[in-house]
C-alpha cells in the first residue's frame, strides 16, 4: 500500500454530503464511498450499497449476508486479512467500490442516480489505474463494458460470463455473479478463476507498475 494512504475509507477524500440526489438524501444514513488500496491492482464494482449493510458501516459490500460472502471469497484469495464479518476490512491490494454511493430500501437506482455518481466512480478507478476490475452484478457490469471495453453490453451476460475474462482498455473485467444470487458452484468457480489469476502474471495486459 502507499505510504502515503493514512486510511482504507474514502482514501480519495470524496464528498461525503454530496445532496445531488434528493430523493436518496432522504433515506441514506451515510454517503458510502469507495474502500481499500489507494494503489490497488484489483477494484471490485457493485450497483449500490443493498440493504442497511454498507449504510450503517459506510464500507461497501459488509454488514449483511452478501458482504459476508464477498469477504469471504476475498479472504479465500488472500486479499482480505479479516473476518468476513468486519465492519472495516483489512484489504490489501483490492478496492471496493459501487457505481451509487447512496441507500434507498424499496428501489435500485435510477439512470439519473447513477450518472450523477458517474463523476466519483470515474475518479477513483483513474486515480487507482487498476488492472482488473470485478464488476459485481448485472447492471455494474453493463455499465463498465459500456465505458471501458469494446464489446457492446447487449453482448454480455453476467451468469454466463461470471468467473471469465473480458479485455479491457489497458486491463481485464473479471465479471462475478452478486454474491447474493451465486451458488456454491458459482462462488468455488470464481476461487479457481481468480486464484489463477493471482497465479499468473496479471499486469502483462499493461506491463508492470512501480509501486
Amino acid at each position: 500500500m502507499d505510504a502515503e494512504q493514512t486510511t482504507l475509507a474514502n482514501p480519495f477524500g470524496m464528498d461525503e454530503h454530496c445532496t445531488n440526489c434528493p430523493a436518496l438524501c432522504e433515506t441514506r444514513d451515510r454517503v458510502v464511498h469507495g474502500y481499500g488500496d489507494a494503489t490497488a491492482d484489483f477494484v471490485f464494482v457493485g450497483e449500490r450499497p443493498r440493504g442497511r449493510g454498507a449504510n450503517r458501516t459506510g464500507v461497501p459490500f459488509t454488514g449483511d449476508d452478501a458482504g459476508h460472502k464477498l469477504q469471504e471469497i476475498l479472504g479465500a484469495l488472500g486479499l482480505n486479512n479479516a473476518s468476513p464479518d468486519a465492519d472495516e476490512p483489512d484489504l490489501e491490494n483490492v478496492y471496493l467500490t459501487h457505481l451509487t454511493r447512496c441507500h434507498h430500501p424499496k428501489r435500485e437506482p435510477t439512470d439519473e442516480e447513477v450518472a450523477e455518481c458517474e463523476a466519483f466512480l470515474t475518479a477513483e478507478i483513474r486515480m487507482i489505474n487498476p488492472e482488473v476490475i470485478v464488476p459485481v452484478g448485472e447492471r455494474a457490469l453493463a455499465a463498465l463494458a459500456a465505458e471501458y471495453t469494446t464489446t457492446s453490453p447487449d453482448a454480455l451476460d453476467v451468469g454466463r460470463d461470471h468467473a471469465t475474462s473480458i479485455r479491457g482498455r489497458g486491463f481485464e473485467l473479471v465479471p462475478m455473479v452478486a454474491p447474493e444470487n451465486q451458488t456454491e458452484a458459482q462462488t468455488e468457480a470464481f476461487v479457481e478463476f481468480f486464484g489463477g489469476l493471482l497465479e499468473r502474471d496479471y499486469r502483462q495486459t499493461k506491463g508492470r507498475r512501480s509501486r
